[in-house]
């Protein structure tokens, strides 16, 4: 049977994706950035799954206001690096899992969750920019990809408590997948930051610990945080990190097996005005 192994947790800001496409990860502003992806560029040598199910949200790529799934499961055979508006990255397309994703899918509606099945679409940083990250610039990727978007752009988003039960059932169908293959599931975006407004460039470094010792420690409990909170101490944009209970929801401990072992913590600002955070979590 196919078995999640282990989640990974990190923001996905463009800028990110520009600094690396553009050699510029050297530079001072951005060195002390990418050092605290060192240890991970590592681990995923030692640890490559076969398949990594990426939770992350779309930048107005994949989907408009014309259609706003609140969850998508893209279920093709490839997904293309996107043109968000200065070209497509130049990265390697992603190779999707379908039968995976179906098999997913098929659950996971079944368990009550209703998710918009997505038979072809382009992907942007908010995917590209934390593989890039993990796997640095390989002529392709070294596993495939289940491409997971979330709507947390337009409100109405879901609620925290949502996110971490559907990550319970995506658990659920992932175990009981026939192969035996090894699933990474990975939440992406956030931390603090405010794009707009007269908060713009608001960051907030004690709550995105916080936030990252209770998503260790006490998940459950921080699926209980209601969006006024994300939006008042984490910024507009802060409410991307509810993509992270859907990873930590999928982990075995949620179902009553051992905690997962912390591979590495790390946690930067700011990177053009947001926080980064990051974490990798074993299951045992």
């Amino acid at each position: 049977m196919a078995k999640i192994s282990a989640s990974v947790y990190t923001s996905h800001v463009p800028a990110i994706g520009a600094a690396i496409d553009l050699k510029k990860t050297g530079e001072a502003y951005w060195q002390p950035l990418f050092a605290g992806y060192e240890y991970s560029k590592e681990w995923m040598k030692e640890n490559t799954p076969d398949v990594i199910f990426l939770v992350y949200n779309d930048h107005a790529t994949a989907f408009s206001l014309d259609m706003i799934p609140t969850f998508a499961i893209g279920t093709a055979a490839e997904f293309i690096p996107a043109d968000e508006g200065y070209g497509p990255r130049p990265v390697p397309k992603v190779i999707g899992h379908p039968e995976l994703a179906s098999h997913i899918a098929q659950s996971v509606i079944q368990d009550d969750f209703d998710l918009t099945i997505v038979n072809k679409m382009e992907v942007d940083h908010g995917l590209t920019v934390p593989l890039s990250l993990m796997f640095g610039e390989p002529e392709a990727w070294p596993c495939k990809v289940i491409p997971f978007a979330v709507n947390v752009v337009q409100y109405p988003v879901p609620s925290g408590r949502r996110c971490f039960q559907l990550g319970q059932a995506i658990r659920k169908a992932v175990a009981c997948f026939d192969d035996d293959i090894k699933v990474q599931i990975w939440g992406t975006g956030g931390m603090s930051h405010q794009l707009q407004g007269a908060r713009a460039g608001l960051l907030n470094r004690e709550w995105d610990n916080a936030f990252l010792d209770r998503l260790i420690a006490d998940p459950a409990g921080l699926s209980e945080v209601p969006h006024i909170e994300y939006v008042r101490e984490a910024g507009s944009e802060g409410i991307e990190l509810v993509m992270w209970l859907i990873a930590r929801g999928a982990m075995s401990d949620i179902q009553g097996g051992p905690a997962p072992t912390v591979k590495h913590r790390f946690y930067h600002i700011p990177a053009s005005n947001t926080a980064v955070g990051h974490l990798i979590l074993e299951n045992n």
